[in-house]
C-alpha cells in the first residue's frame, strides 16, 4: 500500500495555511516555490482539495488559497481521500470462486463472505479511523514540539512576505 506523493505535498502545504490570516490567502506560486515542485502539479492537488471543501480559492492578484474549514475539522483522512479518491486499498476479486472445489461443483458458492476480504476491510477501517483522529490542528501542535523555533519563524516570515 502506498499513497502518492501528492498526499504528502498536500499535507505539508496545508500546514502553511493553518495560521495564515483569513484576508491573506497563499498563492500556488509561493507554495510550489517553497516546496520545490511545479505550480501545475500543485494546482492539480489543490483543485482536488478545493473540490472536497478542504480549501477555498480566492481569485485576483492577491488571491490564492485558504482553509475552507477549521484545522480541527480537517483530518489526515480527509486529505488522503481528496487527493487519492475514495477507492478501497484492497480490492477483492473473489478468486475463491475460481478455486477447484467451486469450479468442479463439489462445493456450492453460496453467500459466504471471503474471510480474507473481511480482514483486509477491517484493517483498512482501523487505519481510516486512526487517520480521522489526526487533524491539522493536532499536526500544528506536534510540529511546534519537533521543529526548531527558527524554522517555524522563517516559514511564517516567507509566507507573510509573499502576501505583501
Amino acid at each position: 500500500m502506498q499513497y502518492s506523493i501528492g498526499v504528502e505535498y498536500a499535507l505539508h502545504c496545508l500546514v502553511y495555511l493553518i495560521d495564515n490570516p483569513e484576508d491573506s490567502p497563499i498563492g500556488i506560486k509561493e507554495l510550489s516555490h517553497f516546496q520545490g515542485i511545479s505550480e501545475t502539479y500543485l494546482s492539480k492537488i489543490f483543485s482536488k482539495l478545493s473540490k472536497d471543501g478542504i480549501v477555498s480559492s480566492v481569485p485576483g492578484v492577491k488571491g490564492g488559497y485558504k482553509l475552507a474549514k477549521s484545522p480541527e475539522a480537517i483530518s489526515f483522512w480527509d486529505v488522503i481521500e481528496a487527493v487519492e479518491g475514495p477507492k478501497p486499498i484492497f480490492q477483492c476479486k473473489n478468486i475463491k470462486d475460481n478455486g477447484y472445489l467451486y469450479r468442479e461443483k463439489i462445493c456450492s458458492i453460496g453467500n459466504s463472505s471471503c474471510t480474507i476480504n473481511l480482514v483486509m476491510l477491517s484493517a483498512e477501517e482501523t487505519m481510516r479511523e486512526y487517520l480521522r483522529g489526526k487533524s491539522l490542528s493536532w499536526l500544528k501542535v506536534e510540529l511546534e514540539h519537533v521543529l526548531p523555533k527558527q524554522i517555524r519563524e522563517e516559514t511564517r516570515k516567507y509566507f507573510s512576505k509573499s502576501n505583501l
